[in-house]
């Protein structure tokens, strides 16, 4: 059965036919509208089914109900009844056999989730009357439910047309009103659980999950002695978000509550993405919350790893940031396996905009675009790095002088803010409201200034020090409370919205800077841009946080994306107006870069993204030594386009006397002109392409050092994804090369693991060092377990339908 919002419901029907089944599609079997009114839920039920029912048999009148906008629940196939009640729309509705051994006798119970935040039970039962409640509710239910609005009591009788007339009558009558939740009520789902201790038939206990706005899940159960409807387990959080509710525009809460199929764990899901999870205890007989899926609600807009490669950082249209990272379990944990798994262990940003790109600064900090004109760096708080370093293993830890440059221990957002606030942990005994900074007036008795209001601290945001003391992955309340970033910086300059930014790499003595010494990089960002004015890159450093003027132009449209290459000499942009820039470092430039190359015709259609291969050297023995430069681009005109550029570098000559061949030659022109990038190879797809990226290593490397394969891989608008061997030959001689690119090979990925959207962007994992660093040779532990592992590799995948993907490949 499914619905749509004009209100017409589409029964179907699966063919029954031998003939037909092999079809194995689904035919049209009713069609019936209710005039203009929203179908909010539906639920299917067999009324009656014989004691023994023979092979095959499909005989037993089936009835379904629909909840509309009109507040009231309709048994439909013909209409046969309107069971008054709710004040609100109906947003769930479950049947259930109340005794599923005496299936033919049994009541059939009908349970109905409203807007006005209470749930009704109803009763079906076979027969002309039922006069008064059963034993599964009270005499003090029935006081109840005669007091709330309408006709309660009423019986509501239905006949099924060409039944048995004997068994063809039915009555439906209000059972129970559960009242307890103080929100919208989504979901109502019955389960026979085994958890209850309450039942002696053997059957198991008929409960009743219910999940509401209001950050909770309710577990009912009928008291076996009074009948009355109870709260047996109340699961959740209780007034998290004060005056955040649907009364006020909040989407918060729980929207849907499901019982796994042993009525052992209960999981429900929230407008966070994550998923919540609670274990039934046999021992403790209690609920215990474990961990569970998280996830993006919307589009991944951008991912980066750290530089250490421990980290996987992404960004979403959703506004916030998430830290993805390895789960190295405990050996004595009874949770133990032999496989590393990824969760989510941190959300550094939740912010009031929508994210669009991310860069890592270091294995502590990044920085991020939005929505906004500015950038906001982050740096990891103490109390995370613990928990990170805890959880993830003794590999990624952070040394001692690491973790005291940290600035803060946590973080907590301002009620009216956008900017993550540094914060002290307080002590578990520690009173709230004196942490917050007691008195609202400061204990000196008179007005309350502007000043203690910034200063005071809500409560609820504050960070308990064992809060992060946890030997598993985080849980949602934690993700969203415990372990943001505080902001350290705000990078001004841009008219309009960030539209990509990127960070330098390391360099040899950044990488590994001495005592003291503070670690310096170069940031490019972007915005979005219809003019010369605004299509400009800015760069900053961020040994001062200042902007390196003048900007860089080149483009007269939005940049799409900006790379540096691995030893930072280039920087390359590529942007709507369909052409791609190079710029080269330049120290003697205040801008540190000067434009070295522009093609205005680098693809027919706007290219999307572009990323530069690892640099490689020439053989030491020749004559000349050759650099080779290469990097990729794609655009909407389904083309991945390789380029290459090759330095001849001549072994130093006599220098020149004073006046002596001033300005160029022709042929230095001619040899510079032959230095420029040019067309290397040209890959077509039957899809725009929308990312790519290359592995931080070459997937190997001749002896001689003159060629070169490097791993691409390639994801498109429709969610495919490649990966493609590009190999890079170079041919010198004393007085000239040439530069030859080839796929060597194309590694296949089903089409089971491709995206159902489109792939937003691609990130290889770099190759960790044993000293923590990334982009380097393998880990000596890698080298021990064979050649297969020695090769594998991880590619990080950012989707348009939210979903964000490792995968590894073993080359």
């Amino acid at each position: 059965m499914c619905s749509n919002s004009a209100g017409t419901h589409r029964p179907y029907q699966l063919p029954r036919s031998s003939q037909d089944s092999r079809r194995q599609h689904q035919a049209l079997y009713f069609r019936f509208g209710r005039g203009r009114l929203y179908r909010q839920g539906l639920v299917l039920g067999r009324l009656i089914r014989p004691s023994h029912p023979p092979p095959n048999h499909q005989d037993g009148e089936e009835i379904f109900t629909a909840s509309t906008a009109d507040n009231n629940t309709q048994l439909e196939f013909t209409p046969q009844a309107t069971l008054p009640g709710h004040e609100n729309w109906i947003r769930s509705l479950d049947f259930i056999r109340e005794k599923p051994k005496s299936e033919a006798e049994s009541d059939i119970l009908l349970a109905s989730a409203s807007q006005d935040k209470y749930i009704r039970i109803w009763r079906i039962h076979q027969g002309s009357a039922l006069s008064m409640p059963t034993s599964a509710a009270s005499d003090a239910s029935a006081a109840a439910a005669a007091l709330t609005p309408g006709p309660a009591n009423k019986i509501h009788k239905i006949k099924v047309e060409g039944a048995d007339p004997v068994t063809n009558k039915y009555c439906i009558m209000f059972e129970a009103l559960l009242l307890g939740h103080e929100d919208w009520i989504y979901t109502a789902r019955w389960c026979r659980s085994p958890t209850s201790t309450t039942s002696d038939s053997g059957e198991g206990t008929l409960q009743l999950l219910s999940a509401s706005a209001d950050n909770s899940l309710s577990i009912w159960e009928s008291d076996p002695e009074s009948g009355i409807w109870i709260t047996v387990a109340r699961l959740g959080e209780v007034s998290r978000e004060k005056g955040a509710t649907t009364a006020t525009g909040s989407i918060g809460g729980f929207w849907t509550g499901m019982w796994s199929p042993s009525g052992t764990t209960v999981i429900t899901l929230g407008r966070t993405g994550s998923w919540r999870r609670w274990d039934w205890d046999s021992d403790d007989q209690a609920w215990k919350q474990n961990f569970a899926v998280s996830g993006h609600t919307r589009a991944v807009t951008g991912i980066s790893w750290s530089r250490n490669g421990v980290y996987l950082s992404s960004t979403s249209s959703d506004q916030t940031t998430r830290l993805h990272a390895e789960w190295a379990t405990n050996p004595t944990s009874s949770v133990t396996t032999s496989k590393r798994t990824w969760h989510e262990m941190a959300r550094p940003q939740i912010h009031g905009y929508d994210l669009n790109c991310i860069d890592s600064l270091s294995s502590t900090s990044f920085v991020s675009g939005a929505d906004e004109k500015l950038m906001r760096v982050f740096t990891e708080p103490k109390a995370v790095a613990r928990m990170l370093n805890k959880l993830t293993g003794s590999s990624s830890a952070l040394s001692s002088s690491e973790f005291d440059s940290l600035p803060a221990d946590a973080a907590n957002i301002p009620v009216l803010g956008l900017s993550n606030k540094a914060i002290d942990v307080i002590d578990d005994d520690a009173d709230a409201s004196a942490a917050a900074g007691g008195t609202p007036d400061g204990g000196r008795g008179g007005d309350v200034t502007a000043q203690d209001r910034e200063n005071m601290l809500d409560p609820a945001s504050m960070v308990r020090k064992s809060a992060l003391e946890i030997d598993h992955p985080p849980f949602e309340e934690s993700l969203s409370r415990h372990t943001l970033w505080p902001e350290v910086e705000k990078l001004y300059g841009h008219g309009y919205e960030i539209s990509c930014l990127a960070v330098s790499h390391p360099t040899a003595s950044s990488s590994t800077p001495s005592s003291g010494q503070k670690e310096t990089h170069l940031i490019a960002s972007a915005c979005r841009a219809a003019s010369l004015n605004h299509a400009v890159i800015r760069l900053f450093e961020t040994d001062k946080w200042t902007e390196l003027r003048p900007p860089l132009k080149a483009h007269t449209s939005t940049i799409h994306r900006l790379r540096f290459s691995s030893d930072n000499q280039y920087l390359l942009s590529v942007g709507k107006d369909r052409q791609w820039a190079v710029f080269q470092r330049d120290p003697a430039s205040s801008a540190g870069y000067t434009l070295l190359q522009i093609n205005p015709k680098g693809h027919s259609r706007m290219i999307l993204d572009c990323a530069w291969a690892p640099k490689t050297s020439s053989p030491s023995a020749s004559p000349v030594d050759v650099d080779v430069d290469v990097f990729a681009t794609a655009g909407r005109d389904k083309a991945v386009k390789i380029w290459v550029r090759r330095r001849m570098n001549a072994l130093p000559s006599k220098p020149k006397q004073e006046g002596e061949g001033e300005g160029e030659t022709e042929k230095e022109k001619e040899k510079k002109k032959e230095e420029e990038f040019s067309l290397g190879l040209s890959l077509t797809e039957d899809q725009p392409i929308t990312a790519l990226d290359f592995a931080s290593t070459p997937l190997s490397v001749s002896e001689d050092g003159s060629s070169a394969i490097f791993l691409l891989a390639v994801g498109t608008e429709s969610g495919k994804l490649s990966v493609l061997a590009i190999k890079v030959t170079t041919i010198s001689c004393s007085s000239s090369s040439e530069v030859s690119v080839a796929v060597a090979e194309t590694f296949k990925v089903g089409e089971q693991l491709w995206l159902p959207k489109a792939v937003m962007q691609l990130a290889w994992r770099p190759r960790v060092r044993k000293n923590g660093d990334g982009e380097g040779e393998d880990d000596d532990s890698d080298k021990e377990k064979g050649e297969k592992k020695k090769q594998a590799r991880e590619l990080a995948i950012a989707g348009e339908d939210g979903s964000l993907r490792i995968y590894e490949f073993c080359l």
